[in-house]
C-alpha cells in the first residue's frame, strides 16, 4: 500500500464536495478498490469514504410501490431486508462470502459494474432506477460496457429504485474461488412483459437477452426457451470456460431461472 489521504463526510453534499478535489476517489465497501490499491493499479491521493453517510443507507417502499434501497447498504443489508423482492434478497445473500457481504454496498457494486457481479443483472433485470446526487438513471442507459457506467466524475448513487415484479429469479453458475458469476441470469416477470438480463457471460459486461424476453412475454415457461440459443460471439472466454460454454450456460441458467419463478 501506498501513503494516502481519508476523507470521512457525513453527507451527500460533503462527499460531493470532497470528491471535487484533486485526485479523490469515492470509497464504499472497499471491496474491489481496496485489492486494486494493493496492486497499485490505482493510485488516489484521497479516498472519500461514504459509510458515514446515514442518508444512503437503509431500505424502504415507496408511494409507487417501488422497493428502494440505500447505495451505501450492504449485500447482508439487502439480504436480511429486501423480504418484499425474494428474488433479489437472494442474489444478494449469495454473493461473496459473509465478510464481504457485510462490507461490499449495493451502490459500490453498481458503480463498479465488474462484468461478473450479480446486482448489475439484477437492476437491469428489474429494470431498475439508478437515482445519484445529481439525478435519476434508468438502468437500461446506466450500463454502458464492461467497468463502464453513465455516472459522472464524482457522482455518488444514493439510492436504487426497483420495480417489484409478478414473479423473479436468479441463477448463478458460480466460479467457486471468487464466487463471482461464470454466468448469471435475472428473469422477471411483470405486466408489461418479461426482462431477462445476463451477467458474467458478455465482454461488453451485463446485457438483456431480447429474444429469450420475446418468447418468455408470450409464454412464460421453460418450453418457451426450447431452440434458443446465444451466439459466442463476443462471449468472455477464458480459462474458467470458453466463449462457447458461457454461451451454452446463459440458456441453461435461464430456463433454471424460469422453472425456480414458477
Amino acid at each position: 500500500m501506498y501513503s494516502f489521504e481519508i476523507e470521512r463526510p457525513a453527507t451527500i453534499a460533503e462527499a460531493v464536495a470532497a470528491l471535487k478535489g484533486e485526485d479523490a476517489q469515492a470509497l464504499g465497501g472497499g471491496q474491489t478498490l481496496i485489492p486494486t490499491l494493493k496492486q497499485r493499479l490505482a493510485m488516489p491521493g484521497v479516498l472519500v469514504s461514504l459509510a458515514g453517510i446515514d442518508a444512503i443507507n437503509g431500505i424502504s417502499r415507496n408511494g409507487a410501490g417501488e422497493f428502494c434501497i440505500g447505495g451505501g447498504s450492504t449485500h447482508a443489508a439487502v439480504a436480511g431486508g429486501a423480504g418484499a423482492y425474494p428474488a433479489l434478497a437472494a442474489l444478494a445473500g449469495g454473493i461473496g462470502d459473509p465478510a464481504v457481504r457485510n462490507r461490499g454496498t449495493i451502490g459500490g457494486s453498481l458503480a463498479n459494474n465488474d462484468p461478473s457481479a450479480c446486482y448489475p443483472a439484477a437492476a437491469l433485470g428489474s429494470g431498475a432506477t439508478i437515482v445519484t446526487n445529481a439525478r435519476e438513471i434508468a438502468a437500461d442507459d446506466f450500463f454502458q460496457g464492461m467497468f463502464t457506467t453513465a455516472l459522472d466524475e464524482g457522482e455518488i448513487i444514493t439510492e436504487v429504485r426497483f420495480a417489484v415484479p409478478e414473479v423473479a429469479n436468479y441463477q448463478k453458475f458460480e466460479q467457486p474461488a471468487s464466487r463471482f458469476a461464470l454466468v448469471g441470469v435475472f428473469v422477471a416477470k411483470y405486466a408489461s412483459g418479461v426482462r431477462v438480463a445476463v451477467t458474467g457471460a458478455s465482454e461488453e459486461g451485463v446485457f438483456r437477452w431480447a429474444e429469450a424476453e420475446a418468447a418468455l412475454s408470450a409464454d412464460f415457461s421453460a418450453a418457451a426457451l426450447d431452440g434458443l440459443t446465444m451466439s459466442a460471439a463476443g462471449m468472455i472466454g477464458d480459462l474458467h470456460g470458453t466463449a462457447e460454454y458461457r454461451a451454452h450456460l446463459v440458456a441453461v441458467m435461464t430456463r433454471r431461472a424460469v422453472q425456480a419463478a414458477g
